[in-house]
């Protein structure tokens, strides 16, 4: 008897997980703006700016992002940051994430942008969050491509 019990508690668990997660819609995440906050002899500083759009009708608690940059195809930056950040239901809220580089990762990128005055971006990683269902970790990415001229576009 306690095992037809304790097996029909772990389906119904397991059921209750699935349909939240299906009822569960993926923030959407977007670059909002790219700043440069430093230049130095090796390198410089960037501040990323995402914007965390939440569609669903309850507030997500983000515990960590992971993101890397690309321009073109090559590795621009990348790494995990454990600021913490709330993003309420139906609205959106802007992340600052700090980027160290060198110019050994910005050379084809800055001989690009010397050259046609734009180069092609992607901003991809996953945010893990925290609903009402539990911790969610979800997939972001986002290419486009940035001018002198123009700024960002996607």
């Amino acid at each position: 008897m306690r095992r037809i019990l304790l097996v029909t508690s772990i389906m119904a668990m397991a059921g209750c997980s699935a349909l939240g997660k299906q009822a569960l819609k993926d923030p959407v995440v977007t670059l909002a703006d790219v700043k440069v906050t430093g230049v130095g002899l090796n390198g410089g500083a960037l501040d990323v700016v995402l914007n965390v759009q939440n569609p669903n009708d309850f507030r997500l608690d983000a515990t960590q992002l992971k993101y890397q940059v690309l321009v073109d195809t090559v590795p621009f930056a990348n790494g995990i940051t454990t600021q913490r950040f709330t993003v309420e239901g139906k609205r959106s809220q802007q992340v600052h994430i700090p980027i160290n580089f060198t110019y050994a990762g910005v050379g084809q990128a800055g001989r690009q942008l010397m050259n046609t005055g734009s180069v092609n971006y992607t901003v991809k990683g996953d945010v893990t969050v925290g609903s009402p269902i539990g911790n969610l970790t979800v997939p972001f990415s986002q290419t486009g491509r940035y001018s002198t001229l123009g700024g960002y576009s996607r």
